[in-house]
Formats: C-alpha cells, sequence, structure tokens
C-alpha cells in the first residue's frame, strides 16, 4: 500500500507539517526553510497514530528480518516504542551522544551483540541523526536491518549518505508528495509551488524573494 498521499494529507490538517514560503522559518542548522515539521504531533491524534504505526510496520516488511526496534531520540522515541508494541518486539533508543552522568550510556535498553535493529525515525533531513544512531548501533555490535521514518524532505544529500552507508531506508510520505497535495487540497497557491519547489533544489542556500 502507498502511503504518501494518506500521510501528507494528515500532516497537513493537524498542523504537524507547516508551510509558510513568505515567512520562512529557521531550523537549528540555520537555514532558512518554508517548511516546519513536528511529527510529535501525531501522537495527540490516536486514530492516526494507530495509522501511522500501521503504516510503519507495513513499511518495515520490506527489510532483512530484525529482532528489535531502536528509536532515534528523542522524537524517534515514542513512534519506535509504539511500533515495538504493535510488532511484540523488544525496544531500545539512542542518544545522540552517551550521557555525562550514571552509567554513561548511549544506548538505552538492552541491546546484545549481533541483534538485529530495525531504527525509527519521525523525520529524515540531511540523515545526520538517523545515520549517527546506526552508528552507534553497530559499534556495540549489533547489525542494522534499515530505518522507517513518517517524513522526508528528499534531500539528495541524505539519499547519498544512506546509500554510502548501505542502510536502507523507507519513508511514509516525502516532500514532493506533501507540496502535490498541499496545492491540490489549496493549502498553497500555484506561486507559493514554485518556491517551495526552487527552495528543495538549494535548501542551504535558499533565500525568501
Amino acid at each position: 500500500m502507498d502511503y504518501s498521499k494518506e500521510t501528507a494529507q494528515a500532516l497537513l490538517q493537524i498542523k504537524a507539517i507547516k508551510l509558510s514560503p513568505q515567512n520562512p522559518f529557521t531550523w537549528a542548522s540555520g537555514i532558512q526553510s518554508p517548511i516546519y515539521t513536528d511529527n510529535r504531533l501525531i501522537l495527540s491524534y490516536p486514530k492516526l497514530r494507530k495509522e501511522v504505526i500501521k503504516g510503519l510496520a507495513d513499511l518495515s516488511q520490506s527489510f532483512p528480518p530484525f529482532d528489535k526496534i531502536a528509536g532515534v531520540a528523542t522524537a524517534g522515541i515514542a513512534h519506535g516504542a509504539l511500533l515495538a508494541e504493535f510488532l511484540d518486539l523488544p525496544f531500545v533508543y539512542v542518544r545522540s551522544t552517551a550521557k555525562a552522568h550514571g552509567r554513561q550510556n548511549q544506548i538505552e535498553g538492552k541491546l546484545e551483540p549481533g541483534e538485529r535493529c530495525l531504527v525509527v525515525e519521525d523525520l529524515i533531513s540531511t540523515g545526520g541523526s538517523a545515520l549517527q544512531a546506526a552508528a552507534a548501533l553497530q559499534e556495540a555490535g549489533a547489525l542494522v536491518s534499515g530505518l522507517v521514518a513518517i517524513f522526508s524532505y528528499g534531500f539528495p544529500e541524505a539519499m547519498e549518505r544512506f546509500a554510502d552507508n548501505n542502510i536502507p531506508f523507507e519513508t511514509l510520505s516525502n516532500y514532493q508528495t506533501l507540496i502535490d497535495e498541499a496545492l491540490k487540497l489549496s493549502y498553497i497557491s500555484a506561486g507559493q509551488m514554485s518556491t517551495l519547489r526552487e527552495w528543495s533544489k538549494h535548501p542551504k542556500t535558499w533565500k525568501p524573494q
């Protein structure tokens, strides 16, 4: 089943994704962006939450077998835990860095060398946080079967990084589908569509007109 259109429509409806070509957002990286995504909002909508988890479960079947779910902190933790519950599998989560106190863990939960993990992220932009989590799992002796996420901006940089690291991934929806649906449903105008397409070609250097 192709979840792209339905997921894009739902994210627009609950305002998990906001489009603002004239007044762009500034990401933590400093990139100016006409789109902002907060998939945490999905957690507040039980029906959609169940549909998203079912979708992630379906996507996961395209990967080699896995026996554990690993959520990427912080936004991937809740979705990963829900997916683990749905699939009746053990769950761990991976911090961006090891804690500075206590047991100084980077991976929280029980993980044994040789275990096969499916990584769960909420959003793929450059792919940095997801690949960092995958590397931490591999350093701990685990195998990474693949990665699932709710949404991807479709940056070529991310595609190349995943390919270079031999990490296959699937997402429920993506940027191109989203802006197509946004135009169809009158969330944006044809002129705004042009701006949104232009940003996706040069996200790091794009400036609002």
